[in-house]
Parts: structure tokens; sequence; C-alpha cells
């Protein structure tokens, strides 16, 4: 009786030992998923924020919130949806880069995400809480171009604005894609697919889902003197998207699946078809 009982003690401890094994091996998987939740908004930095507000208002996308230093406007939050966002930041010297400054991923654990690159040798700044009340980190890739992350918290500026500012008149109320201005197209695209697992969505490459099934993307640009950033956006209709935009007296480029028009600064901003559209 006395081996019995020592032979299912036995069985009962080596079964607890495995369902915790089990347990935490699936609490580590969660803690290192790379998977992003879509875009939360593009930086731009603009000649004339005034001029860039009517421009993003023209389309129909409002400010939502904006942060005020030394008297000065210093970001001004312009809204696609209650997730997505355009960041409009004003050039404050000459020796400011213009264009796309970074891109923003939101994330549903930020925790998750940070120890999942950890684990595959990067280095991204410790989460903290940002001014706008969300939680964010940031990391640098291969040259150095910024990339941002953020998980929204309920009572953030982001997230008390839900519900507003959202336009009858957007043209779009997605934002599937922005370029990165990159010095080293093949560098990149292994960096991209190999350290963040972003997933190929062209023939070229430079074209990426982001980690997760968001289907929002990147495009990875050469830096160039002559590369104009680009943000898209999708919309149902190309042919009623691009009548709509010259009726609010903007100048149209067409292709293929897509229009297009210009920002003050330069930024192409592309209306692409979705679904078929």
């Amino acid at each position: 009786m006395k081996i019995f009982f020592r032979t299912q003690s036995s069985r009962v401890l080596r079964s607890g030992l495995i369902s915790v094994l089990v347990l935490l091996s699936g609490l580590r998987a969660r803690a290192q998923s790379t998977d992003l939740t879509g875009i939360a908004h593009v930086a731009l930095r603009v000649n004339d924020l005034q001029r860039s507000r009517d421009f993003y208002n023209t389309l129909g996308f409002e400010e939502a919130f904006s942060f005020t230093d030394a008297g000065k406007v210093s970001v001004s939050y312009v809204k696609v949806n209650d997730r997505q966002f355009i960041e409009l930041i004003p050039r404050t010297s000459d020796s400011q880069p213009g264009g796309i400054l970074h891109t923003c991923f939101e994330v549903a654990d930020i925790e998750s995400v940070h120890n999942a690159y950890l684990e595959r040798g990067l280095q991204p700044t410790e989460p903290k809480k940002a001014r706008a009340g969300n939680l964010l980190f940031v990391m640098h890739g291969p040259h150095n171009q910024l990339l941002e992350y953020t998980q929204y918290l309920p009572n953030s500026l982001h997230s008390q604005d839900h519900g507003k500012h959202l336009s009858q008149r957007r043209v779009s109320t997605h934002m599937l894609a922005a370029t990165t201005a990159v010095k080293d197209l093949v560098a990149e695209r292994s960096y991209y697919t190999g350290k963040l697992a972003f997933k190929s969505a062209g023939a070229d490459g430079n074209e990426m889902y982001i980690a997760g099934s968001s289907g929002d993307k990147v495009e990875l640009q050469a830096d160039t003197p002559t590369a104009k950033p680009r943000v898209v956006f999708t919309v149902t209709n190309v042919r009623q998207t691009a009548h709509d935009l010259r009726s609010r007296a903007l100048k149209v480029q067409n292709s293929r699946h897509a229009v297009s028009v210009t920002d003050p600064d330069g930024a192409v901003i592309v209306f692409a078809a979705s679904h078929g559209g």
C-alpha cells in the first residue's frame, strides 16, 4: 500500500508539473507575439501648419486635439477614424527633415511585442506613458529610421475622442499604408521580414503587410532626392472618389486602381480601391 501511494503521489506530482510547464509555455508564447493591430498614425513634418490643416480638412479629416509648446502648436492630431490619426508637426528650423517622420503601429499588448523584439535581439525602449496618455515605445531600424509602437489606454486623449471628429465628408475611413524612406532596400527588407515578422505583399518585396492580420502595409522606398512620401487610404469606388475630389477643387492624378492628390508639402495622398472597388 505504501508503494501504491508513493506511485500515485509521484504521478500526481509529475502531472502537476507538466500542467504548470504547459501553462508557462503558453504564457511565454503569448508574451512574445510580434502581432500588430494596425497603423495607429503617420507623422508628417509640415512647413505651414494651418495650410496643412486646411488641406486635410478638405479631405474631411478633422483635428481631434493638439499640443502647444512655448505658445505655439507643436503637433496637431488629425483624425482618420477612432484608431488612426495623421500627426502634423510644424517645421521649426530649415535643418529639420520634411515628409514622413515615422509610422506608429498600434498593439493590443505592448509588453508582448516588446518582449518579442527583445527575444529577437532588437533594442526597443522601455514602454512608458506618453503625453497623450497611451503606452509607447520606440525603436530604430538598420539605418536609424524611427519606428513607434503604441497601446491605446481608456483615458487617453485618443480614447476620449472616440465617436467624435468623424466627419461624413471624409473621403476615406481607413489608412492602409505609408512609405518608409530607406538607404538600403535589401537590408531593410531582410530586417522587416526577419526581425519584425512582416510579410511580402508585392512582387519586388518592398511592399509588406505588417505582422498580424490587419492587412495594413508599409512600403519601403529608396531614399532619393526625387522620392515623394506616400500615404495610402482605401475607398470603395475610385471613379466616384475622383469626382468627389475634383468637386473639392483638388487636382487629381489617375492611375489604374487608384487616384491621388498632393498635400502642400509634396506628400502624395493615394486613394486606392478596396475589395476590387
